[in-house]
């Protein structure tokens, strides 16, 4: 029997009525900005930063967690005795920035929460050391400062030997023109950024495969790829501020841009204008994916519904601007290329593969 999302207790359709929920009364308080000289800018609901407007720039506002990927690094910790938490940390840093930058906000400042069962897990100085070195590292990467956290032992909530990653960031947009708006049209190319495998999503069904393999987290995952199992899912994720803050410095307008996490490719369509995403080059999944649509085994669709695929990263751009846009991601140090095109189809928004036979249509997404 093939696995899912679904299978392994994760139901966005449930997570999503409650974002849905929580944006509607949410939206009831927005008037309370102007006490602070700030009012709140239209369609900035729904989407992965919260804005904030003021005469000469916004704020932006992220709070993310790394949700389950710890627990595996715990698993090969424990067989092995392979620390992972520097990557572990790098990887909290990664999901909570790369969501605010894409509103065009530089991070300014990043908190931790590190929330522990017992205040016992600080205690293995290995572990600790890690976490501490690889959040300091992440926040370098994201230019961003580490401005402080919280460290609550929550006995009866957390596991005693388990910790709760988690955090926030401040941005700013300045000039307010950086802010990127949603200005797409029909005929902008979708640019792709590679990812370095599952990042930090769909750790949930991962962890329910190795459960099935003999060997765990110490399978070879094969395809021409070296490492095991629990190797390549803790493969840090990938920051792409300097991609964003490249691109502004250049001065090449980004139309949108969309982190690619939770919801797989369906992520291409959380813009609430109606369009097709069709997706005309995508490239071969990276070694890790392959072991895992065999191993579940997890149908193909499932596969882009849930996982990155290979991509982290997507941005929306004038044709005219490909070539400078790919040069300003190749600068940077990220793989980047042309993967499709935005269409009109009447009132129709899709994500299509056709070289797949996958279409994902707009009732699939939704966060808003």
């Amino acid at each position: 029997m093939s696995l899912s999302y679904e299978s392994s207790g994760v139901r966005y359709d449930q997570l999503d009525a409650f974002k849905r929920a929580c944006q509607q009364a949410a939206r009831t308080t927005a008037p309370l900005l102007g006490d602070h000289g700030y009012s709140e800018p239209a369609t900035t609901r729904g989407e992965s930063a919260y804005l904030m407007e003021a005469a000469d720039h916004f704020l932006a506002h992220v709070e993310e967690g790394l949700g389950t990927k710890n627990l595996v690094a715990d698993a090969v910790y424990a067989e092995t005795g392979e620390c992972f938490y520097r990557e572990i940390a790098i990887d909290t840093v990664a999901t909570i920035v790369n969501d605010l930058i894409t509103c065009g906000a530089r991070p300014i400042s990043v908190a931790m929460h590190a929330a522990v069962g017992d205040s016992g897990w600080f205690a293995d100085a290995k572990r600790m050391n890690a976490l501490v070195a690889g959040w300091a590292e992440g926040c370098r990467m994201a230019g961003a400062v580490w401005g402080g956290g919280e460290t609550p032992t929550l006995r009866g909530i957390v596991e005693p030997d388990g910790i709760v990653l988690a955090g926030s960031a401040v941005g700013m947009i300045e000039p307010k023109a950086l802010r990127i708006t949603g200005e797409v049209r029909e005929g902008d190319a979708i640019i792709f950024l590679a990812s370095s495998g599952v990042q930090t999503n769909g750790l949930t069904l991962c962890r329910a495969i190795a459960e099935r393999l003999p060997a765990g987290y110490q399978t070879p995952i094969g395809h021409g790829d070296g490492r095991t199992y629990g190797q390549a899912l803790l493969a840090p994720s990938v920051i792409y501020v300097a991609f964003v803050r490249e691109c502004q410095r250049r001065g090449l307008p980004l139309n949108y841009v969309a982190h690619v996490t939770g919801h797989g490719w369906r992520k291409l369509m959380r813009l609430e204008e109606p369009f097709v995403y069709e997706i005309t080059s995508p490239r071969e999944p990276l070694a890790l994916f392959k072991f895992l649509e065999s191993a579940g085994p997890i149908e193909r669709r499932e596969m882009y519904a849930t996982f990155n695929q290979g991509v982290g990263f997507a941005a929306l751009v004038k044709p005219a601007d490909v070539d400078a846009v790919l040069a300003a991601a190749q600068a940077t140090g990220y793989d980047a290329w042309r993967a499709g095109t935005v269409r009109k189809q009447g009132g129709r928004k899709a994500v299509e593969v056709p070289s797949l036979g996958l279409t994902f249509e707009a009732d699939t997404l939704q966060v808003r």
